[in-house]
C-alpha cells in the first residue's frame, strides 16, 4: 500500500524532517524555516517541500535565501503575512533521494540515526539515536541496548576525526576511539 497525500499525490517513502516553519518574513507572504543544520543545501537546492500543516502535502518552492542562520522561502500559492503565519510550526520535509550529493567522506545526520556504534576493541557502546549541533561540532547521541541487568546510560561523542574513525553506511556501523567507561 502506497501512501497519498490529501491531494492524492503519492507521499515518497524516504521523506525526511529537515527543519520547521519557525514563522513568517515580511508581509508578502514568506516564510523563515529553520533547518535542522547548519549547512541547509537541501532547503536550499530542492523545488519540493512536504509540509505537514494543516496535512501532509507537497509545496513548490519558488524562491529560498540564506537569512542569518535561517532559510527564507517563497512558497508557490502562499501570499500574504496570514497565510505565512498560518505556517507557522509546520514540519519541513525533503526526500532523502532529492538531497545534494556528498563527498564520500561527508554524511547526512539522517544517515547516521539507527547505525550501530562500536569502539576501536571491538565492545558495542550502542546506537545513534539523535544528532546536535553544540555550535562548534556535530555530537553524536548513543543510546546503549541495555542489557537485564544494568541500566544504560545515554552517550554524547563528538563528531570529530578524533573520536570517529570510520563510518560504515553498507555495515550500518561506525567504530569509534571512546571506552565503554567515558
Amino acid at each position: 500500500m502506497t501512501d497519498t497525500a490529501a491531494s492524492g499525490v503519492q507521499i515518497p517513502g524516504d521523506l525526511t524532517q529537515v527543519g520547521y516553519v519557525s514563522g513568517a518574513y515580511g508581509v508578502t507572504g514568506s516564510i523563515r524555516v529553520t533547518p535542522f543544520s547548519s549547512d541547509a543545501d537541501a532547503l536550499l537546492n530542492v523545488k519540493t517541500w512536504w509540509l505537514d500543516k494543516p496535512g501532509l502535502r507537497a509545496v513548490t518552492v519558488r524562491t529560498t535565501k540564506l537569512h542569518g542562520g535561517d532559510v527564507v522561502a517563497q512558497l508557490v500559492g502562499v501570499v500574504g503575512r496570514d497565510a505565512s503565519e498560518a505556517l507557522k510550526g509546520a514540519a519541513v520535509s525533503i526526500p532523502r533521494s532529492q538531497f545534494p550529493e556528498l563527498a564520500a567522506d561527508e554524511f547526512y545526520w539522517s544517515d547516521l540515526i539507527g547505525l550501530d556504534v562500536v569502539n576501536l576493541q571491538g565492545e558495542a557502546l550502542g546506537q545513534v539515536t539523535d544528532m546536535m549541533d553544540n555550535g562548534v561540532q556535530s555530537i553524536l547521541r548513543i543510546t546503549p541496548v541495555a542489557d537485564a541487568d544494568a541500566k544504560a546510560e545515554q552517550r554524547l561523542i563528538p563528531y570529530v576525526d578524533q573520536f570517529v574513525k570510520t563510518v560504515d553506511l553498507a555495515a550500518k556501523k561506525i567504530t569509534v576511539d571512546w571506552g565503554l567507561d567515558y
